[in-house]
């Protein structure tokens, strides 16, 4: 919802450090994945009730999910780095949900369940209007520097993460918290559907 309005402060604080990784010879694939397996990492930890551990390795995944497009800027953005930073960011949203189903089947995995659900319908309704603007040589004003078409909605990655921020502080409301968050990624999904219905409705 807010992403577009954090860009400018985004770019401005991690320029520096995507300078010195630039110099430093270090790719913005590597970072991806490199940033990736450290998200990854979370999914354990929360199994394992090591809640602390999964927000700093979350926190870290975030980080490196901006630096990798800072130094991308910094040298030649490529459709490799593009496919690869979206297509692991969602599963990496996944792999959070899963951790608390794992660390408490009982009480989380039913909520984990519809959360997961939730993210699959906004995000193949990202994807799925993307490819289409794609083909029809469509540019994202917000987003101008996305290897992508990047479309709106409620729940974008700064809503996501924030949700990540707060179950890991607060675990026993992750149930509460993953229904929640589903509704508003079905609302999200909705207007994404609604959205293509009428901009590709004309052949």
């Amino acid at each position: 919802m807010i992403d577009a309005a954090l860009l400018p402060l985004q770019r401005r604080l991690l320029t520096p450090p995507a300078q010195l990784l630039r110099r430093a010879g270090i790719s913005p694939d590597h970072i991806t994945v490199t940033g990736f397996a450290i998200g990854a990492l979370a999914l354990p930890a929360i199994a394992f009730g090591w809640y602390g551990l999964a927000l700093a390795l979350i926190l870290l995944n975030r980080l490196a999910d901006g630096l990798d497009g800072a130094v991308a800027r910094l040298t030649q953005p490529t459709d490799r780095g593009a496919f690869l930073d979206i297509a692991l960011d969602f599963v990496f949203y996944a792999l959070v949900p899963l951790g608390f189903a794992l660390a408490d089947p009982a009480t989380n995995a039913l909520p984990a369940a519809v959360l997961v659900t939730a993210f699959v319908g906004s995000g193949t309704s990202f994807l799925a209007f993307s490819i289409i603007a794609a083909k029809r040589q469509l540019k994202a004003e917000d987003y101008p520097t996305k290897g992508i078409y990047y479309l709106g909605g409620l729940t974008e990655g700064f809503e996501t993460i924030l949700l990540f921020v707060v179950i890991c502080l607060w675990p026993q409301l992750f149930p509460v918290l993953a229904y929640i968050f589903a509704a508003a990624c079905l609302l999200t999904t909705v207007t994404r559907w609604i959205q293509g219905w009428q901009a590709f409705g004309d052949r």
